[in-house]
């Protein structure tokens, strides 16, 4: 097509909520694009960028907000009691929710690139067959949680934190398999682009939760097992809303057709991507968790427990924010790559690339500004206050990176890349990243600062390699990849939908 006929496309297709993406990638494909197309072509993606993040975004903090919320109300229960929670939170929850949410991504890739493929009955089979295999990993991981206590001992903590993580991960076995059904199903919504009625579900059962842990922690005063429980309560509660909403809503009449024997049929294939995607978020989350539990290794362990913790507690409420960015972007990569629009795929990932480093800006302001007042939400013990403050430049750090690392790592599951990101994970933070720290931490005066210094180190390596890695993408190549494997799952019941994983 000529210039001015691009021009006469473009112009027909005004305004820009009418805009498509097929008719995107034809204005995309012409040389030059004016200054004035990249205005509207960026405002485009921009408009179809938020529709999607912001639902995710309020999913994703409120998701992560009940165990916030838990966390406020069991560190006013004692120093003690606080470190054994963030303990249980970090080194057994975080282990878990790692698993359940890295397996999770799977689903994302697949169901993604189905939708925009529109092969919507396939996309019903694979949420099926996710939660099989989540529920299968729930089974092995209440094992971990029931005998805590041997476990954070054999590491190395301390025997006073370590009874008190169990208590609390005792009371967390419950939230195991509610993580088992409600991961899956929230990707398999988010991959269709149905994201306010999660959003909805997310803030009611918040609200809820917060009433709840009041009444149990402060007027019925059951103490760290019973603001457990009600974590687990909670997240059941969740579970089930999601489950409900598949099954009546208009919206999943095309994608859920109703339980399917099929889910059993074809499931290795599936297994090879989901262990994939686990090793690669797993690899992620555990990394900053590894930071926790070095921190209980170190001289005067509750302090360093403490501040740590808050610190940790932060950083996690901003990832939470750039994760449903990334789902957000997960969800336009893996939708355009299966409907064949590379250029907009390609140009999709810069926008969302610029977009989360502008947030990320502001985050850190908040953080040195606010440092002070941020550490006494939790506790108000002037040892761990003035350690948060100190920490405060390195968590700052943390925050802006993370306006870049997450939103890639979307790009890659979008993409199906988890496994080659898995080995880029491994060598960055486990063979850089965590060792610096330890030398840094524990052989130098530096105590916690030089640990994270180290993790630091890791993330940002990740992130230029990342960068790399995208940078020199051929998104035709991915197109032709993704069409592929979608190909090859024509027959739902022998689906094999990432060869060579």
């Amino acid at each position: 097509m000529a210039s001015n006929d691009n021009q006469s496309l473009f112009h027909s297709l005004s305004p820009i909520p009418n805009l498509s993406s097929a008719a995107i990638e034809e204005v995309l494909e012409q040389r030059p694009v004016s200054i004035r197309w990249w205005r509207r072509l960026v405002a485009w993606e921009s408009r179809l960028l938020w529709l999607l993040s912001t639902s995710s975004i309020i999913v994703s903090i409120f998701n992560y907000m009940l165990s916030f919320i838990t966390m406020m109300f069991v560190g006013h229960l004692g120093s003690v009691e606080f470190a054994g929670a963030s303990l249980a939170n970090v080194g057994i929850q975080g282990l878990a929710y790692g698993i359940m949410l890295g397996m999770a991504s799977a689903v994302q890739t697949v169901c993604g690139q189905a939708y925009g493929a529109n092969k919507y009955s396939t996309m019903g089979i694979i949420c099926q067959r996710a939660i099989i295999l989540h529920l299968g990993a729930a089974v092995i991981l209440t094992f971990l949680y029931w005998y805590s206590s041997s476990f954070l001992k054999l590491i190395g903590q301390s025997e006073s934190i370590a009874e008190q993580a169990q208590v609390f991960a005792r009371g967390l076995i419950p939230q195991i398999y509610a993580f088992a059904l409600s991961c899956p199903m929230q990707r398999f919504l988010q991959a269709q682009n149905i994201v306010n009625p999660l959003a909805y579900m997310s803030v009611g059962v918040f609200f809820l939760h917060v009433l709840l842990s009041w009444l149990v922690v402060y007027v019925l005063d059951y103490g760290l097992f019973g603001a457990a429980l009600t974590l687990s309560f909670s997240w059941w509660l969740l579970a089930i809303v999601n489950g409900l909403y598949i099954v009546v809503s208009p919206s999943c009449k095309e994608t859920w057709t109703g339980l399917s024997t099929r889910a059993f049929r074809g499931i290795w294939p599936y297994f090879k991507l989901t262990i994939a995607s686990a090793v690669m978020l797993c690899l992620e989350i555990w990394y900053y968790q590894g930071l926790v539990l070095i921190a209980g290794l170190l001289p005067n362990p509750t302090i360093s427990l403490d501040s740590i913790s808050i610190c940790m507690n932060y950083w996690t409420w901003d990832m939470q924010f750039m994760l449903g960015l990334s789902a957000a972007a997960s969800v336009r990569v893996s939708n355009e790559l299966g409907a064949g629009h590379a250029k907009v795929a390609k140009f999709s990932v810069i926008v969302v690339n610029a977009t989360s480093i502008l947030i990320s800006m502001a985050f850190t302001a908040i953080i040195l500004i606010f440092k002070v007042a941020l550490s006494k939400a939790f506790t108000s013990d002037s040892e761990v206050i003035e350690a948060v403050s100190n920490l405060s430049p390195l968590l700052a750090i943390s925050v802006f990176l993370n306006g870049i690392q997450p939103i890639l790592s979307g790009v890659a599951i979008g993409s199906g890349w988890q496994a080659v990101v898995a080995y880029v994970n491994l060598a960055t933070y486990y063979v850089i990243g965590l060792p610096v720290g330890c030398v840094l931490g524990f052989k130098t005066s530096l105590g916690v600062a030089g640990i994270w210094l180290g993790v630091i180190t890791g993330v940002l390596l990740q992130t230029v390699t990342l960068i790399f890695l995208t940078a020199r993408t051929n998104w035709s190549a991915e197109v032709e990849k993704a069409a592929e494997r979608l190909k090859r799952s024509s027959n739902e019941e022998t689906l094999d939908l990432m060869p060579g994983v």
